[in-house]
């Protein structure tokens, strides 16, 4: 009887553990990157939603392990959605392959099936798999087309629930007037911008004023040179609390006469009153992008590509929300700054160049084939994008972030697509400046790779690289016989003490 007895008491607790597990999301995350903890942000807007948001996620079943795995983090995270919110947020899981009408339905709906490698039978094979998602709160929907694997998950759907349930989002001033680009070269930045904010157009020169409404104003490659006019509206709106974003050229490059060129718009003159100084020069990076150049080889014309110390790649980030989780950036045409101002305005450098980097004269021929030396890169460090913050006109407290490189964003118009961490790198200042939600930092949040360092490829790290092999497949083996051993021995101590009379 009492056997039983404690058998209805396990299972009662077994059944309260599941249900209070259901009531009370929680898994514990070792990942270096907290790949598996919400943040603050994302629970900010679960607990804030009014009305239910109903996702529907279309994923076929029968997928290779890998992308199988994307299927089941996405399943949890739904469900930690679902708890985190009060039941807020309903979702279920169509499998489009079941039949032609729910395949049907799911591209109606914007989710784009693609083809994706599977092994049967010692061949690989093509198969036709969706992995998207759409998110709808009453006649409003957002569609995530496809769910790439180790993409940023948490930023995808949380600003998607988010885009669905506010109601007004807040106006953002993109600058014109002087020259710079149109919407078509700026699209990716436009799309990235709309997903919080309200992109709005506004002609510097022929508006009265920057209209206080627009929390943040960015202007981004402008070519015209400004007025003092200008000048004064700018001041006008950070006199009044306004936030800025300037990315500018102080230089530029003519691929075709194969000359560098200064830029003057006389909006490096107006820094400079503020403490910030972007000279006229070029910056050199040995770490750098590269051109093609046609190249004879006998009776033949090759392409090939040639590193190019004009075009800067970016990895030495200060530790910023504004650059969380960036890896690269690639600059085209950037120029050194430095800050010279007093106490009262705070400077923080965002991004700065290698250990070999320099400056090159602002007009300049461009030699492609020049065998450039270490003589050549004799200015480590040099900062490419900083933040000011502080009373920069008038008594009120302002901020600004500035980029030396005013095209490291622009895209279309010819242009190919543009480095995803250039998109973010302007977009997540804009984010810093106007949006207080916090999901800045999860733009950037996905899965990280983790490449062999070099050295371990290296033939004389043969011996360490065994070393780590025979490492990584006996420890663990050694653990388990280890634990089992004390395990064997704590039960022989248990036993003898039993069989001893005093027991």
């Amino acid at each position: 009887m009492k056997k039983y007895t404690n058998l209805l008491i396990f299972l009662g607790i077994l059944v309260l553990v599941n249900l209070l597990s259901y009531k009370f999301y929680y898994r514990l995350d070792l990942t270096s990157e907290h790949q598996y903890t919400l943040s603050d942000a994302t629970r900010d807007i679960l607990k804030s939603l009014d009305d239910p948001v109903t996702i529907t996620a279309y994923f076929t079943k029968k997928l290779p392990t890998n992308i199988q795995k994307t299927r089941e983090d996405f399943r949890d995270m739904l469900e930690e959605y679902a708890s985190i919110s009060g039941d807020m947020v309903e979702y279920r899981f169509v499998d489009p392959s079941k039949s032609k009408d729910l395949e049907e339905e799911a591209m109606k709906k914007g989710i784009r099936p693609v083809m994706i490698n599977v092994r049967e039978k010692d061949e690989i094979k093509q198969q036709k798999a969706f992995l998207g998602a759409v998110i709808s709160l009453e006649d409003r929907k957002e569609v995530l087309p496809f769910i790439q694997p180790g993409a940023a998950l948490e930023y995808e759907l949380s600003t998607a629930i988010k885009k669905v349930a506010i109601k007004d989002k807040p106006a953002i001033a993109l600058l014109s007037g002087h020259g710079e680009p149109g919407a078509q070269q700026l699209s990716q930045v436009y799309q990235s911008l709309s997903v919080l904010h309200n992109p709005e157009t506004v002609n510097l020169k022929t508006a009265a004023q920057i209209d206080p409404k627009y929390k943040v104003a960015i202007m981004i490659a402008p070519k015209d040179s400004f007025e003092m006019a200008d000048f004064r509206k700018l001041d006008n709106y950070l006199a009044a609390g306004g936030r800025l974003v300037l990315a500018i050229n102080s230089v530029d490059g003519d691929f075709q006469n194969s000359r560098g060129v200064v830029v003057h718009t006389r909006i490096e003159d107006w820094l400079k009153q503020k403490g910030l100084e972007i000279e006229h020069k070029f910056i050199i990076d040995n770490n750098c992008g590269t051109v093609s150049v046609q190249q004879k080889q006998g009776f033949f014309t090759m392409m090939s590509q040639v590193k190019f110390p004009f075009l800067p790649i970016i990895t030495e980030f200060t530790k910023h929300t504004i650059t969380t989780g960036l890896e690269e950036v690639i600059l085209q045409f950037a120029s050194p700054m430095r800050f010279e101002g007093d106490t009262s305005i705070r400077f923080t450098p965002l991004a700065t160049t290698s250990e070999l980097s320099g400056v090159v004269a602002g007009n300049t021929f461009f030699d492609i084939q020049k065998q450039w030396s270490r003589a050549d890169f004799n200015k480590p460090h040099i900062p490419v994008a900083a933040t000011l913050e502080g009373k920069l006109s008038g008594e009120m407290e302002s901020k600004m972030v500035v980029y030396s490189d005013g095209d490291f964003a622009v895209t279309g118009g010819g242009r190919q697509q543009q480095n995803p961490n250039n998109i973010s790198f302007l977009v997540n200042a804009v984010d810093w400046l106007g949006d207080d939600t916090g999901l800045i930092a999860l733009r950037t949040k996905s899965v990280v790779s983790r490449p062999i360092k070099q050295e371990y490829l290296t033939d004389e790290a043969t011996g360490k690289r065994s070393m780590i092999k025979y490492l990584n497949f006996g420890l663990p083996i050694l653990l388990v016989i280890l634990i089992g051993i004390v395990l064997m021995q704590r039960r022989k101590a248990i036993r003898l003490k039993r069989m001893q009379e005093e027991y």
